[in-house]
């Protein structure tokens, strides 16, 4: 792999012509995205999914591959619950391969805290019917055979999967243009277009869309097109780096992670590896303005303590991004087709050394690629998945917190009923919009 497979680089795959008038309109083709505009078809609704660059090649393809249900907040996991049951179907229903297996994630402790934390989290397991479990320390050794770490127990879930990322959601947009969807990619929306007081439609670099709903799931990018129209959301993007090995024997066909590293077995025969507990913030105009809202989760340390005074140029929260342009000229959005960050380093450095340090006998692991992504976050650590009641016809779907490839499928699900006025089937309250401005107490899901 010479570089990320996805970029500007990739050929455009869809190259639909501009549809006049839809009945959703989607901003953004990561998996959230391609997920909604996929079950919205099924429904019979016509839709236009845009993506400025192309189709998952920012984090939806970036992330680690897990599709986990171990240790999500309580209120995600019956969406969750859902997902792995959609990944099943989706593999399917398809007819292509999207490296799903079934492998079993794992939660490893180094501290007897970690195992309280565990312990504490399996009560919301039960009650959503999950085969999660605590592993005590000989088994943990005899599932990790060859690690030189030893583990005082871990949380175990069999039925966790983990997938190919950037083969698994340009698959999905397959089947979803099979759907009916008109996926257009380089095709960047500059702004919605509003009419008496409620969504119109978009308009795009290549025209206007007429649309009475629109959804935005614009990863990183969505407060910035939100903020345009006065549609504030607390969402930062925190650089997250992943390291791919070469192939090499394989020692645990699953995947794990413990205080420092994060691993698993990719399907050419190496292994996927990030750290457990480094990503890198860069300091903008929204991070001091979201800094109050983000003080308890920082306390927390989710995303770990290392700034950076600012973002390259064109970043969404970059100190030259324009917050304000006009819809009949170039955007921010055509700027940066694809957000690229450069891998950091010293953490490229960092996980192979973890690597070699767990499994020596692996002898020296050659590095074949790294790559970074930025991973979208919110206060609470869970998503906004909700209507604006303030501005009739908008929907939003981000702020995944890294959660979002394992969990995409259910969320895009959710989000077709709820554009299409139908039922849930799930409680989304803990996700709703407006929990940031209503005076609500912030709780941060688990940090697990």
């Amino acid at each position: 792999m010479t570089g990320f497979p996805l970029g500007e680089h990739t050929p455009v795959e869809h190259a639909t012509e501009l549809p006049k008038e839809v009945d959703v309109a989607i901003v953004g083709g990561g998996i959230i995205g391609v997920m909604t505009g996929y079950f919205l078809a099924r429904q019979g609704t016509r839709v236009a999914l845009l993506e400025k660059g192309r189709v998952a090649a920012e984090q939806s393809s970036r992330n680690w591959g897990w599709v986990r249900l171990t240790g999500r907040d309580a209120d995600e996991l019956p969406v969750m619950v859902e997902a792995n049951r959609l990944w099943q179907q989706l593999q399917k229903d398809t007819g292509e391969d999207l490296g799903l297996t079934q492998c079993g994630i794992s939660y490893l402790a180094d501290k007897p805290k970690q195992l309280a934390e565990y312990e504490d989290w399996l009560g919301q397991a039960r009650a959503n019917g999950i085969d999660s479990r605590m592993m005590g320390a000989d088994e943990v050794a005899q599932m990790l055979p060859g690690v030189t770490r030893r583990y005082l127990g871990a949380l175990h879930t069999p039925s966790d999967f983990r997938a190919e990322p950037w083969v698994a959601v340009p698959a999905l947009a397959r089947a979803a243009v099979r759907a009916g969807v008109a996926v257009i990619e380089d095709c960047a929306v500059r702004g919605l277009d509003i009419a008496a007081g409620r969504v119109a439609g978009v308009i795009t670099e290549k025209g206007r869309i007429r649309a009475d709903r629109v959804v935005v799931a614009g990863g990183s990018w969505s407060s910035l097109l939100l903020r345009r129209h006065s549609v504030i959301i607390p969402q930062l993007a925190v650089r997250a780096t992943v390291v791919a090995t070469e192939p090499v024997a394989d020692v645990f066909g699953g995947a794990a992670a413990d205080s420092d590293l994060a691993w698993r077995r990719r399907a050419d025969g190496g292994y996927t590896l990030a750290p457990s507990d480094a990503h890198d913030l860069y300091i903008g105009p929204d991070s001091l303005r979201a800094l109050p809202k983000y003080l308890k989760v920082l306390m927390q340390d989710p995303f770990s303590r290392r700034y950076l005074p600012a973002a390259p140029k064109g970043y969404p929260d970059g100190w030259g991004t324009a917050r304000r342009w006009a819809l009949d000229e170039p955007s921010p959005f055509e700027a940066m087709r694809v957000l690229n960050p450069a891998p950091n380093r010293r953490t490229v450095a960092r996980v192979m050394d973890l690597f070699q340090a767990h499994y020596p006998g692996l002898g020296k692991v050659g590095l074949k690629a790294s790559w970074a992504g930025m991973i979208d976050v919110m206060p609470d650590v869970v998503p906004v998945v909700d209507r604006v009641d303030a501005l009739p016809g908008l929907h939003i779907c981000t702020g995944m917190c890294g959660h979002g490839f394992g969990i995409g499928p259910a969320f895009g699900r959710v989000m077709a009923d709820l554009v299409n006025g139908r039922d849930l089937g799930h409680d989304m309250t803990r996700f709703r919009f407006g929990r940031f401005a209503d005076g609500s107490k912030l709780v941060p899901g688990p940090g697990l």
